[in-house]
């Protein structure tokens, strides 16, 4: 029944087993203060390893862009060693891993920055609160980056691209979606700038284009790729005119040659705000000739359905792999999914429990009848 989300798929020099991909999903268990991976973190990836591929956690380039209560980082040496116990886990369990590439922008309380403002396209302020070590705390105006800021948060990039090479990656995908920092540029609602970086879809793509660049020289167009949201507000970040401004993007991607693109189109009921318009993969499908790979809320009965179709080529879960380490094998069983407990909580709190503590499934009593 589940036979498509089997097979293998190649995205640019990554071999996938499978079409079965594990999302990017915050879970706010690195080593304090650092921000640095460990030993539990790598037990983590490791029960997921059969995923076709792993997208990592999204994980800080720089102490600027990393605004989340114990999120990884990849800016310091330190971080990088803490990384490689985890890509070494995923491959001796024959699974792939690229590194998922953050920079909050905006949504950096102060609290993480010694108390001065955060950075962003424009001088905007975020909506609602943001997660801090002290609670939640209302989120602050960003300032404007400069021109020739922007040329150094681009090299934030590059040096994080190159510790990501040496902690043992497959590849790399920069983190251009849900509001963070590339989306504060693509958007029109939180890019109010009148110069190169600003105004046209076009020009509002260049910073994505340049970050991008700089992960090329690094990875080489075949070991990265990218993620957009473009779809609805999310976290305070919207747009007037979508097939505008992620068509933009698409081309982007496909100038570069970028060896997949992933696109999250939530539901109603999306983690990062509902979405009732239309969705635009359809036209980034026609953009960009790459494997795609689509995200939320997916059984693998509309997976199935979407890939044979040729919508996407693979989709990426989420909240299932939280709580089914071996989702792949229970997709391969038609065995039924255990839920998510204490959720959100433990989504987030320290700790092992919602974290490593999931069951495999080990005998024929889980499997569903028929």
């Amino acid at each position: 029944m589940h036979e498509k989300l089997l097979e293998p798929l190649t995205l640019g020099a990554i071999e996938a087993k499978n079409r079965i991909f594990m999302a990017p999903l915050t879970r706010g268990r690195s080593t304090q203060p650092g921000s640095v991976p460990n030993e539990m973190m790598a037990t983590y990836y490791r029960q997921r390893a059969g995923a076709g591929l792993t997208i990592s956690e999204a994980t800080g380039i720089s102490v600027e862009g990393l605004g989340w209560p114990a999120a990884p980082g990849i800016w310091s040496d330190a971080q990088t060693e803490g990384w490689k116990p985890v890509t070494e886990a995923v491959h001796e369990e024959g699974g792939k891993i690229v590194l998922q590439m953050w920079h909050m922008g905006r949504l950096v309380h102060p609290d993480f920055l010694g108390g001065i403002p955060p950075v962003s396209a424009s001088a905007t302020k975020a909506p609602g609160h943001a997660h801090t070590f002290e609670g939640r705390k209302d989120y602050e105006q960003a300032r404007e980056l400069s021109n020739g800021e922007i040329a150094r948060v681009v090299e934030d990039y590059r040096h994080a691209a190159e510790n990501a090479k040496k902690a043992g990656f497959d590849g790399i995908q920069l983190h251009g979606a849900n509001g963070y920092l590339v989306d504060q540029f693509l958007r029109d609602s939180t890019n109010l700038r009148e110069d190169d970086y600003g105004g046209s879809p076009e020009n509002r793509t260049r910073f994505l284009r340049e970050v991008l660049t700089a992960l090329v020289d690094v990875w080489g167009a075949d070991r990265v790729g990218v993620r957009l949201s473009p779809n609805g507000e999310t976290q305070g970040c919207d747009d007037s005119d979508p097939p505008a401004t992620f068509g933009a993007a698409a081309k982007v991607v496909e100038d570069l040659g970028l060896a997949f693109l992933e696109l999250r189109e939530p539901g109603p009921e999306g983690t990062f705000g509902s979405t009732e318009v239309p969705k635009q993969s359809p036209l980034i499908r026609k953009a960009y000739s790459g494997p795609l790979i689509l995200n939320s809320d997916y059984t693998p009965e509309q997976a199935v359905a979407d890939i044979e179709a040729d919508r996407c080529d693979a989709v990426s879960w989420g909240r299932d792999f939280i709580s089914n380490p071996d989702l792949p094998e229970r997709f391969r069983l038609g065995a039924q999914l255990q839920p998510n407990v204490n959720v959100p909580q433990s989504w987030y709190l320290p700790g092992p429990e919602g974290y490593i503590d999931y069951p495999m499934l080990t005998n024929q009593v889980d499997i569903a009848a028929g």
